[in-house]
C-alpha cells in the first residue's frame, strides 16, 4: 500500500512540475531543500535521536538549498532550507515519530528553500534598481569656463 502511494505521489510530483517552468529556479531550489531535509534527518535521527534529527533536517535542508540555488538566491535558500527543515522536523516528530519527522523536513525544508531564494532574489533585484552602473555615470564632468580678454 505504501509502494502504491508513493508511485501516485511521484505521478503527481511530475504532472505538476512540467507545467511549471515558469518558476524553475524555486522549484529546484524547493527540490533541493527538500530531499536535502530528509536526508539530513534521516542520518541525525540514525545518530542522535529526535535531537539529531532536528539538527540534520536544518543542516540538510539548508545545504540542499545551497546546491540548488543561483548566486542571487543562495543566502535566502540556504536559511530558508534550514529554518524549513529544522521546524518541519520538530513538528513532525510531534505529530508522527520518526516518519512524521522526514515527511515534516522534507515539507519544511522545500518550503524554506523556495520561499527564501524568492525573497534573498527579489531583494537582490530591488537593490539594483535605481543605479546606472554604466561607466559613463562614474564620470565628473567639469565644465571649465574659458575667459577671453
Amino acid at each position: 500500500m505504501l509502494k502504491k502511494i508513493a508511485g501516485l505521489a511521484t505521478i503527481a510530483a511530475i504532472t505538476v512540475a512540467v507545467p511549471l517552468s515558469a518558476v524553475a529556479g524555486d522549484l529546484n531550489n524547493a527540490l533541493g531543500g527538500a530531499l536535502g531535509g530528509v536526508a539530513g534527518a534521516a542520518v541525525g535521527n540514525a545518530v542522535g535521536g529526535s535531537t539529531g534529527a532536528v539538527i540534520g533536517g536544518a543542516v540538510g535542508g539548508g545545504a540542499g538549498g545551497a546546491v540548488t540555488s543561483n548566486r542571487r538566491e543562495r543566502t535566502g535558500a540556504i536559511i530558508g532550507g534550514a529554518l524549513g527543515g529544522g521546524a518541519g522536523t520538530a513538528a513532525g516528530n510531534a505529530m508522527g515519530g520518526t516518519t512524521g519527522g522526514l515527511v515534516g523536513a522534507a515539507l519544511g525544508g522545500g518550503a524554506g528553500a523556495a520561499l527564501g531564494g524568492n525573497v534573498s532574489r527579489n531583494n537582490s533585484y530591488a537593490d539594483e534598481r535605481g543605479h546606472d552602473y554604466s561607466r559613463s555615470s562614474y564620470k565628473h564632468h567639469k565644465h571649465h569656463e574659458k575667459h577671453w580678454d
